[in-house]
């Protein structure tokens, strides 16, 4: 196993791990930086299965990755209108515009697309980012939901018992109806782009208000639109 410290092998961290947690990168994007050579340790160009110490410098795309660097956990409320990218795309303006700028390098934990509202998560813990996002892990997401018009029963029964199917693959939701038969809570564990939406359309119906209460252990509660608070660590459930 290639070494990059003088320091005992019991106080050396695997390189990408160290990525992971410091940067907000998970450790398939820090092993893919480390392959186009943008990872430096001590100045020279880092290897796949490099171990480091304490006393190493390490160099992201040319910037000096602390070894203090803290983690760090928000929620924010997103609104409608909002895209989930650094980038304004066209007039909509991005979500990162709700942050101050000390927290603008937090990436997101998953994404909404722009017509939804909600939970989002932010970190630069990478190893907490893929454990929340990678559909092995399971994360349970909640969303309130409303349809164009009212969900026929024998739809209901075929989204929540054998799912449709989608051209990437079958999509099954889990559906409680709320206050009327286009109002239902949502329940799912996948996360694929604008899945809900496009179950709905496969049957002819139209979302018109979706809104995600709940991401794995965390709750959406009562934390005003637009605004975001700190939140701690928690990965089970």
């Amino acid at each position: 196993m290639p070494k990059t410290s003088s320091s005992s092998d019991s106080n050396l961290l695997r390189l990408n791990k160290f990525l992971a947690t410091h940067s907000g990168l998970s450790r398939r994007e820090a092993d893919e930086k480390i392959m186009r050579k943008k990872v430096l340790v001590n100045g020279r160009p880092a290897k796949l299965g490099d171990r480091i110490g304490d006393n190493d410098e390490i160099k992201l795309d040319g910037k000096i990755i602390s070894h203090s660097d803290r983690y760090l956990y928000l929620a924010l409320n997103k609104p409608v209108g909002y895209v989930c990218s650094r980038h304004q795309q066209g007039t909509a303006p991005t979500i990162y515009s709700l942050l101050p700028k000390n927290l603008q390098h937090l990436k997101t934990v998953g994404r909404l697309d722009r017509d939804s509202e909600g939970l989002i998560l932010f970190t630069n813990d990478g190893d907490f980012n893929y454990q929340m996002t990678h559909p092995k892990f399971h994360k349970l997401k909640v969303y309130e939901v409303e349809l164009d018009k009212d969900l026929a029963p024998l739809h209901q029964q075929s989204i929540s018992d054998f799912g449709i199917q989608l051209p990437d693959g079958p999509s099954r939701l889990i559906l409680t109806k709320l206050t009327s038969s286009r109002h239902f809570r949502v329940e799912m564990s996948e996360g694929r782009n604008r899945q809900i939406r496009r179950t709905f359309l496969a049957l002819g119906y139209t979302v018109t208000s979706l809104k995600r209460l709940a991401f794995g252990p965390y709750r959406l509660n009562n934390l005003p639109l637009g605004k975001y608070e700190f939140i701690p660590k928690i990965l089970r459930a």
